[in-house]
């Protein structure tokens, strides 16, 4: 755990001097970290992270009916795209919140999935943590400057759209095929099963993806063979 003066750098970044330090400090302790530290003074960070959740979603549902006027469905898919954990985490790790974390030797070493789990969670945690030290406004104004700014990229590429429908209807409209997807090889224990994908047109293939399930791979493999690049030049072979 860092030093108190230490944290002024993430205070400073974030624009929220904190009444209590420990609110913010608490944002950043993984439940591993408790295992191996049992005399730490604070406990983790599940508690804000559940609270920090439910104002996340409050701040973005009440935007969005504020500020536009489509369908509930159309919102849903965008309010779904802005917090969902791939998008957190990389605004968590742009803030430095990486540097704060406090987790066991194991997890530390960690830098895959299961690291961009932790820092998703740890954002959600500085909501809560936020909430609680300076109250809803505070909370509203630290998500619509960090978060809230990536909707209008997020509605021009159409990132809310499931990446396998998106490519399905690209290649229909452009080739009238369908994507086929293959397992081009998976690995490892049943708990722990990687995968990599294939999507195919034709029998061609366009793009490749990697997960921890086949769903989750098939999706990469569907965002990859988005290039419409690669569509030309594969069939131009």
């Amino acid at each position: 755990m860092k030093e108190d003066k230490e944290f002024d750098a993430i205070q400073k970044i974030i624009g929220i001097k904190f009444k209590n330090l420990d609110h913010l400090k608490q944002a950043f302790i993984h439940r591993s970290y408790l295992n191996e530290h049992r005399d730490f003074p604070l406990d983790h960070n599940e508690r804000l992270e559940f609270l920090g959740d439910a104002v996340l979603e409050l701040v973005v549902t009440e935007y969005l009916y504020k500020n536009y006027s489509n369908p509930e469905g159309e919102m849903t898919n965008w309010r779904a795209a802005l917090v969902n954990t791939q998008m957190i985490s990389r605004q968590a790790q742009r803030l430095g919140f990486n540097e704060y974390l406090c987790l066991s030797k194991g997890e530390s070493k960690d830098t895959g999935k299961a690291r961009e789990i932790i820092l998703a969670n740890s954002f959600e945690s500085v909501i809560g943590a936020i909430y609680l030290d300076q109250e809803y406004d505070k909370a509203k104004e630290f998500i619509t400057n960090n978060l809230l700014v990536e909707l209008p990229n997020i509605i021009e590429k159409e990132l809310y759209l499931d990446p396998k429908s998106k490519l399905q209807e690209a290649t229909q409209d452009k080739f009238n095929i369908t994507p086929t997807y293959r397992v081009e090889k998976e690995w490892g224990p049943d708990h722990a099963r990687q995968f990599v994908i294939g999507v195919y047109l034709d029998n061609k293939k366009i793009g490749e993806g990697k997960g921890l399930s086949k769903h989750e791979a098939q999706i990469e493999a569907a965002k990859d063979g988005l290039d419409k690049d690669k569509w030309e030049k594969v069939f131009e072979k």
